[in-house]
């Protein structure tokens, strides 16, 4: 009788360990799952908010520009400041990580292509003649509007 016990015992732990290895395995798999969401979730997410950086032009000048961005169902809109004036966005999308923005210059028609990479916008910009390259970084958004009111 004892023997019987002893091997019930020993088949118990046996399914018993089997089934906590099963249990520690899916836990793994699913703790993968997450870290992998986590890390396509931020490549995607949407744009809008408030971008600063700089771009070059042709003359290796370099430019302080600030870009607000508007996402709404994959379609950008906004503004771009620069040292040379305010451009609104005219079209702009974004798919995985390329984004593309079009703006209004006065004169031919103003592109800029990028890619996306953590909260940073890094591509090429082109107007008529002039372009270069451009690389901005999302910033934090500003105090609400009450600073300064008493």
């Amino acid at each position: 009788m004892r023997t019987s016990q002893k091997n019930l015992a020993v088949r118990l732990r046996m399914i018993m360990g089997g089934q906590a290895l099963i249990l520690c395995f899916t836990l793994a798999l699913c703790c993968a799952a997450q870290a992998q969401q986590g890390k396509h979730a931020s490549a995607t997410a949407g744009l809008t908010g408030s971008y600063e950086g700089t771009a070059k032009n042709k003359a290796e000048e370099v430019i302080p520009v600030t870009i607000d961005l508007t996402e709404k169902e994959g379609v950008l809109s906004g503004t771009i400041r620069s040292s040379h004036g305010d451009f609104t966005i005219t079209a702009g999308s974004h798919q995985g990580e390329a984004v593309h923005l079009e703006f209004d210059t006065g004169g031919p028609t103003g592109t800029i292509s990028f890619k996306l990479s953590d909260e940073r916008l890094s591509g090429t910009w082109s107007a008529g003649e002039d372009g270069g390259p451009i690389d901005v970084k999302k910033v934090a958004p500003q105090e609400g509007g009450n600073k300064g009111k008493s």
